[in-house]
């Protein structure tokens, strides 16, 4: 259609009235009228079809219908148009994000799950290559199936096995706040490997967020499950915040009643915190058994067959596992109990041990007076071939060690006893020869480790003997007649004896230079004067001394004594006691020469 100004009247006009009029003359608005007949458009927009004739410029309404068209034809040339709006763009997200973070996350939501799940994956690849390294040498029929069928799919021999048996595997649990969508807890299982947690709850409510905007639903109402393959994620809800969790297989809807149970608890535990938070998650550490007891965990459970000749073969397998390593512990510890003995054995020290070959070796130091290692082979019941020992000598100053060389070298009696302390002092006790005694003294200086002798606690057996001898003269008493110096009947059967023991006496007190000095001592019964007593205590005391026959060598050193009534036995109540007041005693003083 062709068009004029508004001062022109088209050709068809006057050809219509059959007339050549000058329409110039007609009023404007009947002209505008009839322009709007013929065209068909509104009196306004008429006059803005005619500017835009009269305008030569390109308006912005016409490059709006050509700009998609441009830059699609432009994008299939080359590159440039691209990389000149690359700046452009870069500043265009850095001003949206500084005025409006929520826009781009809100638009990059619909990648997150994918990003999410390619996260899950990977900790699941992890996962399968340490399930696979230990399945490696298992030995049941099925396994080799399922490694062929590893071969065909190109799948690990882990990951068939993990699919063939798994029912279902709550991997991940996750608490988030409802009202602001942050996470408060994460547990997951020790073999999951997981990507950040904060990332997945933000996922999880982006999405719950999307459904709510997009649908018509209730704002009360939450996401119950997603399903990405393999994983199920269940959510479960509460006034103030929600359970969601990552699940491997089919669960089933028992489970449902274990994720309920968890968030009534934990609002029960942690209402005030829930209600009060403010984005501090510490409160929620409590939280953690709630949401173990939703990581449940099913297998299958493998049917029951027929492993006879396996079985046979495993258990004589383990039956001889079994008694080699009953005789490699019963030998390991006999060889431990040996090296306890070596090692608590003065004079000994094992310096290196090793078992190779069958063989058990060993080294050390040892004391020559120490007690042979040997000995203590037969007593652990270790061979004796399997035992190859090598001992360096040397000198141990161990009072245990020292002790016996000092025995070794003096050779003391039976009677006599030696032990060395910590200071090196010899100690000698009991009893001993008078000679030993004399070369002990002599002799100790000469062992090693022994630094004093000390004996004052060692006698010599001359002068225990000698003591005997006194005391059995000093108890050996002569009974006589009332009134005479006749003895009773059956004394003088005494004197023989008496006399060995004054012999014995005399040479021991020789041998040790003592000087012994013998009273003979006459007693009476008060019968009679003391005068009479007196001289009656006398006789009988000489009578003694001459029956005794003293040789002349010793008899300066008996002396006699009258008593009379004086020195009674015991007080005169009756005629026993009377009796034994007539007597006569000795006493028999030793002392040093040198004194």
């Amino acid at each position: 259609m062709n068009s004029y100004p508004p001062n022109r009247v088209p050709p068809e006009a006057k050809s219509m009235n059959g007339e050549s009029a000058n329409l110039d003359s007609l009023n404007q608005d009947d002209l505008n009228l009839l322009r709007s007949l013929l065209l068909g458009i509104e009196p306004a927009q008429l006059d803005k079809l005619y500017e835009r004739l009269n305008n030569p410029q390109i308006q912005p309404e016409d490059i709006s219908r050509l700009l998609p068209e441009a830059v699609v034809l432009r994008s299939k040339q080359d590159q440039q148009l691209v990389e000149a709006i690359v700046s452009t763009v870069e500043q265009a997200i850095q001003v949206s994000v500084s005025q409006d973070e929520n826009v781009l996350s809100e638009a990059f939501f619909p990648i997150i799950g994918p990003a999410a799940r390619k996260a899950i994956a990977t900790a699941l690849d992890e996962m399968m290559q340490s399930l696979n390294q230990a399945l490696e040498n298992s030995l049941s029929p099925q396994s080799f199936k399922w490694r062929l069928e590893a071969k065909r799919t190109g799948k690990s021999f882990a990951e068939i096995v993990f699919l063939r048996t798994l029912i279902y595997r709550v991997e991940q649990i996750f608490l988030i706040h409802r009202q602001t969508g942050l996470l408060l807890h994460h547990v997951r299982l020790q073999q999951v490997a997981v990507q950040d947690p904060d990332l997945v709850a933000a996922m999880l409510t982006a999405i719950q967020d999307f459904v709510k905007d997009s649908f018509s639903v209730l704002q009360e109402d939450t996401l119950r499950s997603l399903r990405f393959g393999e994983l199920t994620i269940w959510v479960e809800a509460g006034p103030q915040a929600i359970i969601a969790g990552i699940i491997r297989g089919k669960p089933p809807q028992e489970l449902r009643a274990v994720f309920q149970a968890a968030i009534e608890k934990l609002h029960l535990k942690l209402g005030i915190e829930l209600h009060s938070f403010t984005g501090e998650t510490e409160p929620f550490q409590a939280s953690e058994p709630y949401l173990e007891s939703c990581l449940a965990v099913q297998y299958k459970t493998p049917a029951r067959q027929n492993y006879t000749y396996a079985w046979t073969f495993l258990g004589l397998m383990a039956i001889a596992a079994g008694i080699w390593s009953f005789f490699t512990v019963r030998d390991n510890i006999r060889w431990q109990t040996y090296l306890h003995k070596l090692n608590s054995q003065p004079g000994i020290v094992v310096l290196n041990t090793r078992y190779y070959n069958g063989k058990h070796f060993i080294s050390g130091m040892r004391d020559p007076v120490a007690v042979d290692p040997n000995t203590f082979i037969s007593s652990t019941n270790l061979h004796p071939d399997k035992v190859i020992a090598k001992w360096q000598s040397y000198l141990s100053l161990e009072p245990q060690i020292t002790t016996k060389r000092a025995t070794e070298l003096l050779k003391p009696p039976p009677t006599t006893k030696l032990q060395v302390d910590d200071s090196g002092i010899l100690v000698a006790s009991g009893y001993a020869p008078q000679k030993w005694i004399l070369e002990a003294q002599k002799l100790w200086r000469f062992i090693p480790g022994v630094t004093q002798f000390q004996a004052k606690n060692l006698f010599a057996n001359e002068l225990k003997e000698l003591e005997l001898a006194k005391n059995n003269i000093e108890a050996t008493t002569f009974l006589f007649i009332e009134g005479k110096d006749e003895l009773t009947p059956g004394e003088s059967q005494k004197l023989p004896k008496l006399r060995t023991n004054f012999s014995t006496l005399f040479n021991l007190a020789q041998s040790l230079n003592k000087d012994v000095q013998v009273q003979i001592r006459g007693h009476t019964d008060t019968t009679g004067t003391e005068g009479q007593n007196f001289i009656l205590s006398q006789v009988r005391a000489n009578k003694i001394f001459v029956a005794l026959n003293v040789p002349p060598i010793n008899a300066n050193k008996f002396k006699l004594v009258a008593l009379g009534s004086k020195l009674p036995y015991q007080p005169e109540s009756n005629l026993d006691a009377r009796k034994l007041n007539r007597r006569v005693s000795f006493q028999v003083f030793i002392t040093d020469k040198s004194k």
